[in-house]
């Protein structure tokens, strides 16, 4: 449901989509060249903004309790999604990420804070999430859309990290990354159905659309 498998795989694949990694800044002119692939570089935020003279740039980290930096010498048009977001302030305009106003376009003021629960899926909400309770590198043979029960998913740092209820694997830390104390390990979706963890999510289809919408508007 991203393009972060490319980081480790060089390519991914979204909705027919595909992104190539870009090591340097220096590859991004051949991989722009096929026209038909996503660049996906790897360095650092603060650095890929200062290696071309953007024209938009959409801030789509969902940091949540981050204090975003302000975007707006970045590029004329920077957007900002999700909590923390003042259009205006440090972003010109920002995007609601939240479902109670999922896609509002916000050209004043700031978007809704932090609400902290995630929206429930099967009747489940952050039950069905297992956060890492320390630092730790993840070691798993499962995938995306497993069917999981009772054992193990995984381990950290040699502890067994299990299901935290029957269904399949929305999401999934990959095999051998090592994770900070809090980081999300595994999301189970409790409905059972493995095509429903693939491809683009009800949410981030809305999201996309408002910031189209804004990339892009078109005249009457």
């Amino acid at each position: 449901m991203a393009f972060a498998d490319a980081f480790f795989d060089e390519e991914a694949s979204l909705a027919g989509v595909v992104a190539r990694r870009a090591d340097t800044p220096g590859s991004l002119p051949a991989i722009w060249a096929a026209h038909s692939l996503i660049p996906f570089l790897t360095s650092e935020v603060e650095k890929a903004l200062t290696v071309e003279r953007w024209s938009r740039v959409v801030d789509a980290r969902m940091r949540k309790r981050a204090i975003p930096e302000d975007l707006r010498r970045a590029a004329p048009l920077a957007l900002g999604l999700g909590p923390g977001f003042v259009a205006g302030t440090n972003c010109h305009v920002a995007i609601e990420t939240s479902w109670e106003a999922l896609g509002k376009v916000v050209a004043v003021g700031a978007t809704l804070p932090l609400r902290g629960e995630p929206s429930p899926i099967g009747g489940a909400g952050r039950e069905r999430t297992i956060y890492a309770a320390g630092d730790g590198v993840f070691r798993t043979t499962h995938k995306i859309g497993d069917h999981v029960s009772s054992d193990p998913v995984g381990t950290l740092g040699g502890t067994p990290v299990p299901a935290p209820m029957p269904g399949v694997l929305r999401g999934l830390v990959r095999d051998g990354v090592r994770v900070r104390a809090g980081a999300k390990l595994v999301e189970v979706d409790p409905r059972g159905d493995p095509a429903l963890c693939f491809g683009l999510g009800e949410r981030p289809k809305r999201i996309a659309a408002a910031v189209l919408g804004v990339l892009t508007p078109t005249t009457p």
